[in-house]
């Protein structure tokens, strides 16, 4: 009998916990159903201060919002307001127009338009290859005079490089004009193809029929206007068929090999557009395209070189001269744009402050793309219309850093506020030390509506407060700021030590 009223009792004992467990996770689910992600604004009024409530939240676990007062879920104290004076909701910050006059803050306005990707790069010019032609001995010979003197030597087109004694032309001119005198017609005409055949120029024979006298010498001139790149003789030199005199390279056109960083290396094709400067003027340029892509990549500095052609017909430009190059797409691409100076970069990441309503400022992380002149693609993270600050932002570029610099520069006007610039008092244990906080088990501090626990303050440096001990009871001081709770003093209970 007694063996089964015990049974009964531990039955009704294990029902009884069940349903206490069982009203506890139903009423926390109940609070955590309260939380909001969106935080969206409640257009509550707090009575006690008359402020708009945009939500409640736990300060120790700040990233859930609840649209009602009550009891955190996570922690024995109450929720406490965030309200819609001291930033925006999504956690951005509110800067008045008085302090961004002051600031000297910019926007700008996400725009897509149609541009060409360009490249810059920089090359050398060169003299055109292809345009380049060679003087050589057609007979054998000797240099009676040599015209011109030294290599590099400008010369025009028709100007004379060197006269040549050809003794072995001597004696078919001379049969040629005897039987010219002598009325045979036909045995001058063999005579005269003879002569051709032997290489003797028809201006040469020509000069002979006039003078009635044998030409011994015979000057070559140049066939372009340019340069003389080569000389390869000099007065009294013997020549021979085949041997090259000099060459001349024209300026009409010039070469530019330009260095292609070798993750380009598949945007730049033949044919391109490009534009190119230096700097000896920079208000003039000049105008090409890319004639081809050489082969081969530089194992030293991981470039290709593009081979260049670019107009100077008014001979302007000359080898050697280091060059800044553009190059455009064939084909405009709509893209994305803000000012590159709207983005943060952090090394891991880049953000852009937004600008939304009532003058807030939100962080926004992009992803950004190529650069073009001062300004940035934007791949991903902005919408075309929206505007972005575009200066001024080393200030905002955080929520916390604005709230600690601004207050410095705006006076009596202060738009930004600590988020609660009152000090709170408690008495409690210190429990552990570290170099950034303590961990003190206080007791009920009531003007923030909270129950005894046990929780981390920070410390302002790693030196502060060295005189504590764990183990102590103290009284101290703190304020509340959006990265947690910040002790101002720290004293044992009673100036014990």
């Amino acid at each position: 009998m007694k063996t089964k009223f015990a049974l009964k009792a531990i039955v009704l004992v294990l029902a009884g916990a069940g349903l206490v467990f069982g009203g506890y996770w139903f009423g926390t689910q109940r609070n955590m159903e309260g939380a909001t992600t969106s935080g969206a604004t409640t257009g509550k009024v707090d009575p006690k201060t008359g402020r708009k409530v945009l939500y409640w939240h736990d300060p120790m676990v700040p990233g859930n919002k609840f649209d009602k007062p009550g009891k955190s879920p996570f922690m024995d104290m109450q929720l406490v307001p965030v309200y819609a004076d001291e930033g925006s909701e999504d956690g951005g910050v509110k800067v008045s127009p008085a302090l961004q006059q002051n600031l000297g803050i910019r926007f700008a306005t996400v725009r897509r338009e149609e541009v060409r990707d360009a490249f810059e790069m920089v090359g050398t010019t060169q003299f055109d290859e292809s345009a380049s032609e060679v003087v050589q001995s057609r007979v054998t010979g000797y240099i009676e005079k040599l015209y011109a003197r030294s290599p590099q030597q400008r010369i025009k087109r028709g100007e004379a490089i060197a006269s040549i004694f050809v003794p072995d032309w001597i004696a078919p001119q001379e049969e040629y004009l005897a039987l010219k005198r002598g009325g045979n017609t036909e045995l001058a005409a063999a005579a005269r193809q003879r002569m051709r055949a032997m290489s003797i120029p028809d201006g040469l024979i020509n000069q002979a029929d006039r003078t009635g006298q044998s030409q011994k010498h015979y000057t070559l001139t140049s066939p372009v206007t340019g340069v003389i790149t080569e000389l390869s003789v000099r007065d009294g030199a013997m020549v021979a068929p085949g041997v090259t005199i000099a060459k001349v390279s024209g300026l009409n056109k010039v070469w530019l090999v330009a260095e292609v960083p070798e993750t380009l290396s598949n945007a730049v094709r033949s044919g391109m557009t490009v534009e190119a400067m230096f700097s000896g003027d920079t208000n003039r340029k000049y105008n090409g395209k890319v004639r081809e892509i050489l082969p081969g990549i530089s194992t030293a500095t991981r470039t290709l070189q593009a081979r260049l052609e670019l107009d100077n017909r008014d001979g302007s430009l000359t080898p050697g001269m280091l060059m800044r190059v553009r190059l455009d797409a064939e084909k405009p691409v709509s893209r994305l744009l803000i000012p590159s100076e709207a983005v943060i970069a952090s090394g891991k990441q880049s953000v852009v402050l937004v600008v939304g309503e009532n003058n807030s400022m939100q962080p926004v992380v992009v992803t950004t793309g190529r650069d073009t002149g001062n300004d940035t693609e934007i791949l991903s993270g902005l919408n075309e219309g929206q505007k972005v600050v575009a200066s001024g932002q080393f200030l905002i570029d955080s929520e916390a850093s604005l709230k600690s610099v601004l207050p410095k520069f705006a006076g009596n006007n202060q738009t930004m506020q600590p988020a609660a610039s009152a000090v709170h008092r408690g008495i409690g244990t210190v429990e552990k030390v570290t170099p950034k906080a303590l961990t003190l088990s206080h007791k009920p501090i009531p003007e923030l509506e909270w129950g005894a626990m046990t929780m981390d303050f920070n410390k302002s440096s790693p030196e502060q407060f060295s005189e504590i001990k764990a183990g102590q009871e103290v009284e101290f001081s703190f304020k509340e700021y959006d990265d947690g709770y910040l002790l101002e003093s720290v004293k044992p209970v009673g100036g014990k030590r």
